[in-house]
């Protein structure tokens, strides 16, 4: 099969719809299986073909269940036998109706090929059900590690807390005894500073006067 990229345009959604080759118009006439079918088949959806008993489940035509008469690849669609209307003429013809809207009831196996496909089906949807199956049970496992983990650190916890005041105690002493220092020594260089000041703007005054003296006195 002929692989394609997945594409968000519309208009090339429905371009590839229609233009679509045989082998990929049968894949898309695919339908549901019903839970019984699923349970004994392993398969969840299949192809609808001629021969099939399939019920609407969605649709005008709810309920009504009947054998698949034909298959339209055409147009995508399927007819049911007894699944008619009348038209204005009085004639009557078969309701055509889309794969979404039915489930299979019962399967076809006439065809050798459709029985190597479901047995296909079926051997890969078992390794799937195993795994499920093992992670379902590790979770269990995890939890009681998980708890035998917290508890550890619980244990871990009440430790440490009971250590942690011991160490902090000589640190905060250190930091006490180192900063007491540095305050009085800055306590002390202000004074000195404010002294040399008012020495320093007396002395000028008093070598003027005496000079002033002596020159009058001569």
């Amino acid at each position: 099969m002929q692989a394609t990229k997945r594409v968000k345009d519309p208009r090339k959604q429905r371009k590839r719809l229609h233009n679509a080759p045989a082998h990929l118009r049968h894949k898309l006439m695919a339908a549901p299986l019903s839970p019984e079918l699923i349970s004994s088949k392993g398969a969840k959806t299949l192809p609808v073909r001629k021969g099939d008993t399939v019920r609407v489940v969605r649709g005008d035509h709810m309920g009504f269940e009947g054998k698949v008469s034909r298959v339209d690849l055409k147009r995508y669609r399927i007819f049911l036998e007894g699944l008619t209307r009348e038209k204005v003429d009085g004639t009557n013809i078969f309701v055509s109706v889309h794969p979404s809207k039915v489930m299979i009831k019962n399967l076809k196996l006439d065809d050798k090929w459709r029985k190597a496909i479901v047995e296909r089906k079926k051997e890969l949807e078992l390794p799937k059900k195993e795994k499920k199956v093992e992670k379902v049970a590790k979770p269990a496992k995890k939890a009681k590690e998980v708890k035998e983990a917290k508890e550890e650190k619980a244990v871990e916890e009440k430790a440490v807390v009971q250590e942690k005041p011991v160490k902090k105690a000589p640190k905060a002493a250190k930091k006490k005894v180192q900063k007491k220092p540095v305050a009085a020594k800055k306590k002390e260089e202000k004074p000195v500073e404010k002294e040399k000041k008012p020495k320093t703007a007396k002395k000028p005054q008093v070598k003027r006067k005496a000079a002033s003296k002596t020159k009058g006195g001569t």
